[in-house]
C-alpha cells in the first residue's frame, strides 16, 4: 500500500535520532518498526510517498499515531527560527533544525521505554540495541524471525541470573527493580498517562536507576510530552559551549523536546 506524507519524514533520521533501539534499515532504503505486536516494514519511493507492508486500518489507527503525524514539524521548525532570531545562539539553532528535518517524536510504549532508556545509561547506542535485542530474544514471543519486546508479564519474577549475559553490568539490578514495581503494581505505568508531567517525572524516579534524564527521556518518548527537553551528555555540551551555560529549553515551551532532539542529533552527529 502506498500513503502519502505531507510533512517531515525522514527514515533514517527517525531511527538514528536516539529515541527509539528496535527500528533499523534492513536493506538500503527499507526500515523496519516494531510497535507492541505490530511490525511494519516502510521504504520511500519518493515524493513523499511510501510504501507500507499494513493494511490501511493499521496505518489509520496504529502508525499514523505512532509516527505523530497529526502534528506539523514543518510549523514546529518555524517556530524554532522565530525563537531563534537575534539570539546569540540563532546560528545552531538554525543549523540543527536544519539538519534534523524529518525527525519525528515517536509515540512508543511505556515499558519498553523504561527498559531501554534504564539500560541506556553510560552505553554507546550499538551496545543499547544489543541489550536490548537479547532481552527481546530471551523473554519475548517470536513472530517470524522477531523476537517482540517483552511484556511485564513475561519478565515478572525475573532473577539477577536471568539477566546474565545480556550486557547489562550493573543495570541488571536496576531492570529488576523496574520490572518488579511495574509487576507488583507499585508503579502504575497506565495510570501514569493521567499525571501531570512532574508528577509523571517524580514517580518514574521511585524505580532504582531512574534519574531526571531517564525520567524525562520516559516521559517524552513513552507518554509523549514534548515540554520535556531531557539533558544529557550532548544537551549539557550544547548547554555549555553554545547557550553559554543557559538551558533554553524551557524557555521555547511547548515543544521543548522536539528543539531537545533536532539538538542531540545534530551534537551527536558532528561530534
Amino acid at each position: 500500500m502506498e500513503v502519502k506524507i505531507n510533512d517531515d519524514f525522514d527514515l533514517k533520521k527517525i531511527v538514528d535520532s536516539g529515541q527509539c533501539f528496535r527500528p533499523k534499515e534492513v536493506e538500503p532504503g527499507l526500515f523496519r518498526f516494531i510497535f507492541g505486536a505490530n511490525v511494519l516494514y516502510i521504504r520511500e519511493l519518493g515524493a513523499g510517498i511510501f510504501d507500507v507492508d499494513c493494511a490501511a486500518e493499521d496505518w489509520e489507527n496504529i502508525w499514523k499515531n505512532y509516527f505523530d503525524l497529526d502534528t506539523s514539524y514543518a510549523d514546529i521548525r518555524r517556530d524554532v527560527e522565530k525563537f531563534a532570531a537575534g539570539k546569540p545562539y540563532e546560528k545552531i539553532l538554525r543549523d540543527a533544525t536544519k539538519f534534523g528535518k524529518g525527525i519525528r517524536i515517536l509515540r512508543q510504549e511505556p515499558f519498553e521505554m523504561l527498559i531501554s532508556f534504564i539500560i541506556s545509561q553510560r552505553k554507546s547506542i550499538p551496545s543499547i540495541r544489543s541489550s536490548v535485542e537479547k532481552i527481546c530474544a530471551k523473554f519475548g514471543q517470536r513472530v517470524g524471525d522477531i523476537y517482540l519486546f517483552p511484556c511485564v508479564e513475561e519478565m515478572a519474577g525475573i532473577k539477577l541470573d536471568d539477566l546474565d549475559e545480556l550486557g547489562l553490568s550493573y543495570r541488571r539490578e536496576y531492570v529488576m527493580n523496574a520490572v518488579d514495581k511495574v509487576a507488583s503494581g507499585a508503579v502504575d505505568l497506565e495510570e501514569l498517562e493521567n499525571f501531570s508531567d512532574k508528577e509523571l517525572v517524580e514517580e518514574l524516579k521511585m524505580i532504582t536507576g531512574v534519574g531526571d534524564k531517564v525520567a524525562n527521556c520516559i516521559a517524552l518518548f513513552a507518554y509523549h510530552r514534548v515540554d520535556r527537553a531531557p539533558v544529557d551528555i550532548w544537551i549539557k555540551r550544547a548547554i555549555d559551549n553554545d547557550f553559554n551555560g543557559e538551558n533554553i529549553f524551557a524557555q521555547f515551551g511547548r515543544n521543548a523536546g522536539i528543539l531537545q532532539q533536532y539538538i542531540f542529533y545534530y551534537k551527536r552527529s558532528h561530534k
